[in-house]
């Protein structure tokens, strides 16, 4: 499957990563081949790809956010979560990864994922069903995070279970009375976090596999965040925590 991921930074990411299979980058025949754009092209010419100077108008089919570059590409590289804990074993660092639950927002995933890989996750895992998948758009949003980190789809309840083997914990980011404060559990060893899904929030049977719930505590008179603002601060919180920890 070919597919074409638009907008400078994330064709210059997915060039950088090289972890796709590459046909053709389109420029705008009206672009300044400057800054960010002239490294794309270097990039392209290291790979010795085809480049293609189009209309803009061409490029306006693809998407309207093109920012007058496109790169076709192969579909994205999903990895076994095996291998996600095969990244933090081969870095000899605790495993730091997020598994969302039915997060259907192309927006809400691409934010996750740009948080992710700026916090130093070894990955990410998504359901195989009723869930955003890494689509143009999404590598979009994630401004090309997408193609640097492992993502992984199959069972939340299961890779909690996995997670569990390894003597890790899974920490479940909810509201609900039980729940206990982010900043009151120690997030620094072998680590999950489980994001719900918009509104929905987690299912019954993923909660039940959670060691513990969590919550963001806030002083504010709104009582909820939207799940990739509550998931980008628990992240941030979490690498904080490993960051003393290994100083």
């Amino acid at each position: 499957m070919k597919e074409w991921i638009y907008g400078r930074n994330p064709v210059y990411e997915c060039l950088r990563a090289s972890r796709r299979h590459f046909f053709n980058l389109a420029v705008a025949e009206n672009a300044r081949v400057q800054g960010r754009l002239q490294e794309i092209i270097g990039l392209a010419n290291k790979k010795t790809l085809k480049i293609s100077f189009v209309p803009e108008k061409q490029l306006d089919r693809i998407d309207d956010h093109h920012q007058r570059v496109a790169l076709e590409a192969s579909g994205y590289p999903y990895v076994r979560v095996e291998e996600i804990f095969d990244l933090a074993d081969g870095r000899k660092e605790p495993l730091f990864m997020l598994m969302l639950d039915q997060i259907q927002d192309p927006q809400n995933f691409g934010t996750l994922i740009r948080s992710a890989e700026v916090f130093g996750l070894h990955g990410i895992l998504i359901p195989t069903h009723r869930t955003a998948g890494i689509t143009p758009a999404v590598v979009n949003v994630s401004s090309g995070a997408s193609e640097h980190l492992f993502i992984a789809r199959g069972n939340v309840a299961r890779t909690a279970e996995m997670v569990k083997e390894r003597e890790g914990w899974v920490f479940g980011l909810d509201m609900n009375s039980d729940s206990l404060p982010l900043d009151k559990v120690d997030l620094t060893g072998n680590l999950s976090l489980v994001v719900g899904g918009e509104g929905s929030g987690l299912r019954r049977l993923v909660e039940e596999k959670c060691d513990q719930l969590v919550h963001i505590p806030m002083a504010g008179k709104l009582d909820s965040l939207n799940a990739a603002v509550a998931g980008s601060i628990a992240l941030y919180a979490a690498s904080m925590q490993r960051r003393k920890k290994s100083a």
